[in-house]
């Protein structure tokens, strides 16, 4: 971090308003068209704020207040605010698969950012693909930056029952197709599970990456886990629009921040928050933008370093709103404070240790200690093997341990619509004992790589009682499911990764103690498939669907674009 404070002529912005001939002249009136005087905004640093704010965004339903409450801030500071608005990436409404489109909105804040006079931006996110597409289009533009979570949604209730999104939704729709209850409970329920705008209230992919930002030490200390509709929200908000006009006159980067300890800090956190699947492949993202190697092999090492201490949904019993009550996060990092770097800078100014002093575990059963886990080791577990010989993802704090030393044949679906239309057949052959396997859910087959990796479970075994099954897939799943599911299996099927060879009946290998996955045919069977195997036609012809299949990288390379995910700054725009 500079230790010199900028001058205002140092100011970014300042090549826009005090530009040379008629440049300054002609943005000092376009601003004063929006009803601006000259000293609303005249040597003041100028803040943008992107905000992933749409209708169709139902969890940031509450950022046009937001966004007033970062202005206030702003303003108190001495700053001046400007709203860009940039891609939503809902997760709810956007289809094919909001993955899809996080590397746009990764483009596209990177861009806003370079192309606008802003000297530094709040970055307004929370669903699940808006904080890593934030992040990753801040960390290559690299001017000040602070993130503001948009909270999880309140806890839900039907009847007598604590309901976490999605959940308990997954486990009710199971009942529901099970016949245990009826269509109007299963209604009830699901409306029931969702009181407020916010993100998802489980430790799902949104509030995974939120608290992992968080400890990477882009946002205000344990603003990640403040309830969206909480007044504390809007307190924190005001913070931040006030703290990043510090930041400016800092010159507080990203690239400051976000170091190899701070990276680390994160993958051992997210092992003891028991986060989800996709934070691996978000994490690996946004650390390549920052020039800074992180494999599947680093989260495959902290696996064992710490154990699951948070007791949430879907790993544990309760949600976000508890956690933060509990202590929120800093109380969780002080737990594990052993086996972090607590020496990384943090947007506030001070090291992440400084901003842990006073952590207080208010509730031992929501944040346990390491002598009374919820989980004894790392929640996730990386595989590799003859199905995955670049790795496989497993969460087995949120499998049936029964299953993690599992050999069954193979029953395969050859895409989404071909198991949708055969996995309520009562004459499909599967026991509990079968391996389900997905192909074409990957980054390019889907492409997008769907949140299809549940694999639902047949409905014939619903009916007797089997809640669980070893699952695999190159797909990925919502951070909200659980089960015995392998996901992101690399190399994809669509580009002749081994499970594109996988046939009816093949016996497959599942040993997490050991780390394995394997196929178990012999080399003479899988060299015959090899030669047989044709690649499928591309799903896109043209736009930015044929652009992301032609330049996705696979998931253990975190899934940007292979011109995107490279360290260095794009030369500032020229101003005319």
């Amino acid at each position: 971090m500079s230790t010199k404070r900028k001058t205002v002529s140092e100011l970014r912005s300042q090549r826009w308003f005090s530009g040379p001939g008629a440049v300054g002249p002609h943005k000092h009136r376009r601003i004063k068209q929006a009803g601006y005087s000259t000293e609303d905004f005249k040597d003041k640093p100028v803040i943008g704020i992107l905000s992933t704010w749409s209708d169709f965004q139902t969890c940031h339903s509450h950022f046009p207040e937001r966004i007033e409450d970062i202005k206030r801030g702003i303003w108190q500071a001495g700053g001046f605010p400007a709203v860009i608005p940039v891609q939503s990436v809902s997760e709810s409404f956007l289809r094919p698969t909001s993955m899809l489109y996080r590397n746009l909105l990764a483009m596209e804040a990177e861009e806003a950012i370079r192309a606008h006079p802003v000297d530094g931006v709040v970055l307004l996110g929370g669903c699940d693909k808006t904080g890593p597409g934030l992040v990753m289009g801040a960390a290559s533009a690299n001017v000040p930056a602070i993130f503001v979570p948009a909270g999880a949604m309140l806890k839900g209730r039907w009847r007598q029952h604590t309901l976490g999104t999605g959940s308990s939704t997954w486990a009710a729709e199971a009942d529901f197709r099970a016949g245990k209850i009826n269509q109007r409970e299963w209604t009830q329920m699901a409306e029931a599970s969702v009181r407020s705008t916010g993100t998802c209230n489980t430790m799902g992919t949104a509030s995974t990456m939120a608290t992992l930002i968080d400890v990477l030490g882009l946002s205000l200390p344990s603003a990640s886990t403040i309830p969206a509709v909480d007044a504390e929200h809007g307190r924190m908000a005001s913070l931040a629009g006030r703290r990043i006009v510090e930041m400016v006159w800092e010159d507080l980067k990203p690239s400051d921040i976000v170091t190899p300890a701070a990276l680390n800090n994160a993958v051992v956190a997210d092992m003891a928050i028991s986060g989800s699947t996709n934070s691996l492949i978000h994490l690996i993202a946004m650390a390549r933008r920052f020039s800074h190697d992180l494999s599947l092999d680093s989260f495959s090492a902290a696996s064992e370093l710490v154990p699951v201490i948070c007791n949430l949904m879907p790993a544990g019993k309760y949600l976000m709103e508890d956690l933060h009550f509990a202590g929120g996060l800093m109380a969780v990092l002080d737990v594990i404070r052993d086996k972090l770097d607590l020496s990384c800078m943090t947007v506030n100014g001070k090291t992440l240790g400084d901003n842990m002093k006073g952590a207080t575990v208010f509730d031992a059963d929501v944040i346990r200690s390491l002598d009374n886990p919820v989980y004894a080791s790392g929640a996730i577990v990386v595989l590799k093997g003859s199905l995955a010989p670049r790795g496989a993802v497993l969460k087995r704090s949120a499998a049936d341990p029964e299953l993690l030393d599992h050999v069954g044949p193979a029953v395969v679906f050859g895409n989404y619509h071909d198991m949708m239309e055969r996995i309520d057949d009562p004459n499909l052959q599967v026991t509990a004992d079968s391996v389900l396997v997905l192909q074409e859910a990957g980054p390019i087959g889907a492409p997008g790589m769907p949140e299809w990796g549940m694999l639902p479970i047949p409905k014939k075994l619903l009916e007797q009682g089997v809640r669980d099954m070893v699952r695999i897939s190159d797909g990925r799943m919502s951070g909200t499911s659980y089960g015995t599911c392998v996901l992101h299996a690399c190399p994809e099927s669509h580009v002749g990764g081994p499970l594109a060879l996988v046939r009816d009946g093949d016996l497959i290998r599942l040993d997490a103690a050991s780390r394995q996955l394997d196929l178990l045919v012999d080399e003479a069977e899988m060299s015959r498939r090899r030669s047989a195997w044709t690649a499928p036609p591309a799903h896109y012809v043209r736009g930015y669907g044929a652009m992301y299949s032609e330049h996705v990288l696979q998931a253990d390379e975190g899934c940007d674009f292979d011109y995107l995910a490279r360290g260095g700054v794009n030369p500032e725009p020229e101003i005319h």
